[in-house]
């Protein structure tokens, strides 16, 4: 559905570099990254908003780098949603379809598929300045589906809104994304925002997509630091990786045993593990032996919420995440003298 290839965009204190990316038709696509990395340009390079220096841009096999932003048939729902103030939520909803010299018979169709869709019928004759934050956005998503693009482009659509509005608005994309298929880009630096929603996720910095793949990829095999660290590698470690029996042995200052990895990497890596890949116990296990198991103690304990964290210090310092059933039974106290265990099959190497 949306091919670029070598896509160059220079905007003077900022550039998009060497951007290659495919989409496939009715695919869910997050650009996920920090404020500032280019994401936002990206998508609005798609729209046609700004020209590129070089490069290809096709929609739906078809070259638009060239094409306006009307010819291209996508919408875009900017940050800010860009409600227009001088209609009602009507008439912002009928808005390109007007443009676009829609039958009133088809305005009329298209605006009860969007209401019943969207459950906003209610607002219609509302001035857009009573709006919630969460009724914003709903209007912003039904006039740019209103028009059936062929793309949709979100721009971090949901990060000024207080946490329940977004926990139901995931729930509200992902339904309206499963009835439609319509090809979408949603742009978030929220990771939990990107895992909810996206098929696949491009991680963006510096103007660079530094790694593609599924939300469970980019989650437990990051492909560098800066990915691992971003979305949110608490357990990484710099070490020096030996092959021993066909999998890594990672010696890390501090742990003199060594980490064992089911992977076969030679040289200087990094290691990361996922801090609920981690079991906690007071007693020496009797364990498989693709098991490390380290000797610590607990030096800090965190209420999440319906999670527990806690910090073990086994020469390096592991965060271990909890359930609070799990972490009452095993009856966890700060000082208490634990083993870490966790698998070699769950240790990251790159």
């Amino acid at each position: 559905m949306i091919k670029i290839n070598n896509l160059f965009a220079d905007l003077g204190d900022f550039s998009l570099e060497d951007i290659t990316l495919e989409i496939q038709k009715g695919e869910y696509f997050v650009l996920l990254g920090p404020t500032g990395s280019g994401k936002t340009v990206l998508i609005e390079c798609i729209a046609g908003l700004h020209s590129t220096g070089s490069g290809e841009i096709q929609i739906n096999e078809k070259g638009a780098t060239n094409l306006t932003p009307e010819e291209r048939e996508v919408s875009y729902v900017p940050q800010d949603y860009a409600i227009f103030p001088f209609l009602n939520v009507k008439e912002n909803i009928a808005f390109g379809m007007n443009i676009k010299n829609y039958s009133k018979d088809k305005i009329d169709k298209r605006l009860k598929e969007m209401t019943d869709l969207l459950g906003i019928e209610n607002l219609f004759h509302r001035n857009p300045k009573t709006l919630s934050g969460g009724e914003e956005q709903r209007v912003a998503i039904a006039r740019a589906l209103a028009v059936k693009p062929k793309l949709l482009l979100l721009d971090e659509p949901l990060s000024a809104l207080d946490s329940k509005t977004k926990q139901e608005l995931w729930v509200e994309l992902k339904k309206i994304h499963n009835e439609l298929k319509v090809t979408t880009i949603h742009v978030t630096h929220n990771f939990e925002e990107a895992i909810s929603l996206g098929d696949r996720i491009g991680v963006m910095n510096k103007g660079k997509i530094v790694q593609f793949g599924s939300p469970d990829e980019i989650f437990r095999k990051p492909k560098s630091k800066f990915v691992a660290e971003f979305v949110g590698a608490d357990n990484l470690f710099k070490g020096v990786s030996e092959i021993e029996d066909g999998i890594s042995k990672v010696i890390i200052s501090g742990v003199s045993t060594g980490i064992s990895a089911a992977a076969e990497k030679k040289g200087e890596v990094y290691a990361s593990v996922r801090p609920e890949d981690i079991v906690l116990s007071k007693d020496m296990c009797k364990c498989y032996g693709d098991m490390n198991i380290l000797k610590g103690h607990i030096t800090d304990v965190l209420d999440k919420g319906i999670l527990i964290k806690v910090v073990v210090d086994a020469g390096i310092s592991l965060s271990v995440l909890l359930t609070r059933r799990a972490y009452f039974e095993k009856d966890l106290n700060k000082g208490d003298g634990v083993y870490v265990i966790f698998k070699a099959g769950d240790v990251h190497v790159f």
